[in-house]
């Protein structure tokens, strides 16, 4: 403790933010430690809640690291899709390697809740949208011209099959139901939600 004028409120955030999501990405939300960040960087927790507002801000920071590099990682895949590959397809693939590659990270995203009185703050809200504008897109981009306002709609129904199918197999649900190849079910219940 006591390098409280080490560093500028920026600079501590940026600590905070790193080694919270290094933390979380090696242990998951359930045993995530506030107190043990505070530890590694040096400061106290009370740091660490002034820099953030509370706890919940501070999670939001860390997960909103996750959403980056998730949103990172789903455009460079699909910049590196050549002009005749299947998009949808290279999407989900990217899907299920962030999500096994970053797998405690990932699921806080899904197991930390704010309060239902308590909004999103925007910052956040604008990171969700620019992953569900990129599923958007790309699912748009397969539809035909006459369903162009089914893109909206169909992309959040399908996000919802692709996350159920990664989840499951992360949590070895598929395994019990002796699904072998939960990626494959994945594609193929878009494929056949998009030729309905």
């Amino acid at each position: 403790m006591g390098r409280r004028s080490d560093h500028s409120r920026a600079e501590l955030r940026e600590m905070i933010i790193t080694e919270g999501h290094r933390q979380m990405q090696e242990v998951g939300f359930a045993r995530f430690s506030a107190r043990e960040v505070a530890k590694r960087i040096g400061y106290s927790i009370g740091t660490l809640y002034n820099v953030f507002g509370n706890y919940d801000g501070m999670i939001l920071a860390i997960n909103g690291r996750t959403l980056d590099s998730w949103r990172g990682f789903l455009d460079s895949q699909l910049a590196k899709a050549g002009p005749d590959a299947d998009r949808l397809k290279c999407a989900i693939d990217a899907y299920f390697e962030f999500a096994i590659a970053h797998r405690h990270a990932w699921a806080a995203l899904y197991d930390f809740r704010l309060p239902e009185e308590v909004p999103l703050p925007e910052f956040y809200q604008d990171k969700i949208t620019g992953i569900m504008d990129l599923v958007v897109r790309e699912v748009a981009l397969v539809l035909p011209p006459d369903r162009q306002d089914e893109a909206v709609p169909l992309a959040r129904s399908l996000l919802a099959t692709v996350h159920g199918h990664c989840a499951f197999t992360l949590n070895g649900t598929f395994a019990l139901l002796g699904e072998t190849d939960p990626l494959a079910a994945a594609l193929q219940r878009v494929n056949e939600a998009l030729a309905r």
